[in-house]
């Protein structure tokens, strides 16, 4: 990948989370809507970009597509459900903490009762 390409997707990520972070939230239609000119994202102002129904939500992926980068969906983290950092955390690192804690507690108790 060249740098250029890299600068690009940079460039857009910041763009994307701008754009939820800046967006307007209409309490009685529980929609988002954008609250400013998103040119690279190819979002204009007012437009919905979070409903709850009957809507076709954005994705970064389709937008990096649009700006040819190759690979797009390498910039995109999976989701929750499929894996990630988190469920690796969850699924892997913690569980081998706890029964290292109970090996720990077990190996005690043993060389205590031993030596009495």
């Amino acid at each position: 990948m060249s740098s250029d390409q890299k600068h690009m997707v940079e460039a857009l990520k910041l763009e994307w989370k701008r754009l939820w972070q800046e967006r307007l939230d209409d309490k009685v239609r529980a929609e988002g809507i954008a609250a400013g000119e998103y040119e690279k994202l190819f979002v204009d102002k007012g437009t919905i970009i979070h409903a709850t129904r009957n809507y076709r939500a954005l994705s970064l992926r389709e937008i990096l597509e649009q700006h040819q980068v190759e690979n797009a969906e390498r910039f995109i983290p999976p989701s929750p459900q499929v894996g990630g950092w988190a469920k690796f955390v969850k699924t892997s690192i913690t569980v081998q903490k706890a029964h290292q804690g109970r090996r720990l507690c077990c190996m005690r108790n043993r060389s205590k009762s031993g030596s009495s």
